[in-house]
């Protein structure tokens, strides 16, 4: 057995089921805004495709190419170019599919990690849990920067000393950030570009929640969008990851993409040749269409901000949230202690959300995300206000 299976920590919803599994829920219809899976409706255009037997017959008869498809890599490239210019990344060497976000994100630390000459992962805290268990079983050991408001979210890279920086390997970046949906500036990614160049650094950023944000006229900047503008157009170091799970509602596909750096896609592509974890083929013509279409995502995007303006608006008169510069989910202090706040919700409203002690590590006698639960606002905008309504009327019994 791999030893460093023992390092791992317990799941974030297998401890919210054990929370709960003692909790008498309310007698209303169940309400789940503790899991970030999107349910709106898929594209009209990717269900009609799918739907055409020819397609699945023919791609169901090909072992898939690891690297990708020509279509799809190149379909990838425009997305990227047209929404991160001036990234222009060459669909050959410099783009590939992956199965989604979270097995890739996993997987590169197991490919890219130098655990004996560079054993430290360095970690945003809270965090998305795949980075912590993908460095734990890489063999390294993560050294996590905590996220505090006060830092609006996120990381402070200053604070890392040189001796630190040299034995750092590779840093996982959420941008957006998950729980809380704060984001890098462009100066904040140049700046870290730069340090990760200086100390031959591998950079990791998660940005599968890129096309979920407020302002339609300030999209958040990506990893390769900074490493271009300060003229790093071979992405030096740099590797961003995305999907279409959040993007286009299509979570059950499984598909996504790693970019940048050419030479780290070509050592990541040699491992995915010998792990197996080609795309199959009609998966790869459904994300060539996916990410070849943007109307899909602006629609998307708008039913977000709407149910989020409203969710937030429906509480304000007893529990005031701060709305996210980008994401799907809400990061609100509690009241009480995020567990037994937990627990309430369930047993008074009977809708489940996420303790946000759950999604950090202690560091210092301190952890980030006590004193939060995170809220995905993934439900259909109805379910959403109506758990709103009920959240607003149990914060008026109990004063």
């Amino acid at each position: 057995m791999n030893p460093n299976l023992a390092r791992l920590n317990p799941y974030p919803f297998d401890r919210l089921n054990q929370l709960l599994k003692s909790v008498q829920p309310a007698d209303q219809r169940f309400i789940s805004l503790a899991m970030g899976e999107p349910q709106h409706e898929p594209p009209d255009f990717i269900i009609a495709f799918l739907k055409q037997g020819d397609m699945a017959k023919q791609s169901l008869k090909t072992y898939p190419p690891t690297k990708g498809t020509d279509q799809l890599r190149q379909a990838i490239a425009g997305f990227l170019q047209n929404r991160f210019s001036p990234a222009h990344p060459d669909p050959d060497h410099q783009i590939l599919p992956v199965n989604g976000t979270r097995e890739a994100l996993f997987a590169v630390a197991q490919a890219l990690s130098r655990p004996l000459t560079k054993p430290l992962t360095l970690l945003p805290n809270p965090f998305y849990q795949i980075y912590e268990g993908a460095a734990l079983l890489a063999g390294t050991t993560p050294h996590y920067l905590d996220c505090p408001a006060s830092q609006g979210f996120k990381p402070n890279f200053s604070e890392i000393d040189d001796e630190t920086w040299a034995r750092v390997g590779m840093v996982y970046l959420c941008n957006p950030g998950n729980p809380h949906g704060a984001l890098m500036t462009e100066q904040d990614l140049q700046s870290l570009i730069r340090t990760a160049i200086e100390h031959d650094v591998i950079l990791i950023a998660d940005e599968c929640y890129s096309e979920i944000y407020a302002d339609e006229a300030a999209p958040p900047v990506g990893l390769l969008q900074a490493a271009a503008a300060m003229g790093n157009t071979d992405f030096k170091q740099c590797l961003a990851f995305n999907s279409l799970s959040k993007r286009s509602n299509l979570p059950g596909l499984r598909s996504g993409y790693a970019a940048g750096d050419a030479d780290l896609i070509r050592q990541f592509l040699l491992y995915r040749t010998y792990h197996g974890s080609a795309m199959p083929v009609h998966t790869q013509k459904l994300s060539a269409l996916a990410w070849s279409d943007e109307a899909h995502v602006i629609d998307n995007r708008a039913l977000y901000r709407t149910k989020t303006q409203a969710f937030i608006q429906t509480l304000a008169p007893v529990w005031p949230i701060t709305a996210p510069a980008a994401s799907f989910y809400l990061w609100p202090e509690t009241p009480i202690d995020d567990e037994e706040f937990t627990q309430n919700l369930m047993r008074l409203c009977n809708i489940k959300v996420l303790p946000g002690q759950y999604l950090s590590r202690e560091v210092n006698g301190l952890n980030p995300g006590a004193g939060r639960v995170r809220i995905a606002l993934v439900a259909e905008q109805a379910a959403c206000i109506e758990a709103a309504e009920r959240i607003k009327a149990c914060f008026q019994a109990l004063g």
